[in-house]
Order: C-alpha cells, then sequence, then structure tokens
C-alpha cells in the first residue's frame, strides 16, 4: 500500500506501527498517548505546520524501499 495524502493516520499505524516513530519525529505524537488522532495523513499534518512531502517521502520510504527505484 502506497500511503497518500488522503491516507487516514489510524490506517498507516495500523498497518504500519513501524511508522510511529517517524510520526513522532514530525511532531505528530499523540498516536502513541492514548488519544487517538483522526483525520488524513494531510489533515493531521497540515494541522501542526508540517511539511507534508518530505514526511510523506520518508513514509514511503520505509514502507517499499524499492518503489524509489522503480519511478
Amino acid at each position: 500500500m502506497k500511503i497518500r495524502p488522503e491516507t487516514p493516520i489510524e490506517e498507516i499505524v495500523a498497518r504500519y506501527p513501524e511508522l510511529v516513530s517517524v510520526l513522532m519525529d514530525y511532531g505528530i505524537v499523540c498516536v502513541v498517548c492514548g488519544e487517538p488522532i483522526w483525520g488524513t495523513l494531510e489533515e493531521v499534518a497540515t494541522s501542526r505546520g508540517v511539511d507534508l512531502g518530505p514526511l510523506l517521502s520518508r513514509l514511503n520510504e520505509i514502507v517499499d524501499p524499492k518503489a524509489e527505484d522503480s519511478a
């Protein structure tokens, strides 16, 4: 699954729990504090002032490192 701006945060965390630390690096920390985050990656990033481009690239690089090579 390629992570897109419209991918819900809850889906990202459920499918790829290893990405929680990346989200935390970008200031999206409530994914582990017991309070769920609702919304898409784009909505949450925007609400926290996070540049979506680098975050999206990093998440997808971890999910499928070979995707960059085949582009």
